[in-house]
């Protein structure tokens, strides 16, 4: 349970540091892609593990770009 949480931490202190988790998203997004687009590997999990780290990367530029959602609504 104590590595879930310190987990949960360092992925709320990367997206509150907006440039780098911009950065990190990309870096996460072009190997990914790349793997779709190319079609080589024939490992059906290296293409979901693409999946995963691809959507993983868009999600952490769209929250760079905008900025982290308020937990409430006023």
């Amino acid at each position: 349970m104590t590595v879930l949480r310190r987990a949960r931490g360092a992925l709320l202190r990367l997206v509150r540091r907006r440039g780098l988790a911009v950065i990190i998203g990309i870096l996460l997004i072009v190997p990914a892609a790349w793997i779709q687009i190319s079609g080589r590997p024939d490992a059906w999990w290296a293409q979901g593990l693409s999946l995963i780290a691809g959507a993983s990367g868009l999600a952490l530029v769209w929250t760079g770009l905008t900025g982290p959602a308020a937990d409430w609504i006023e």
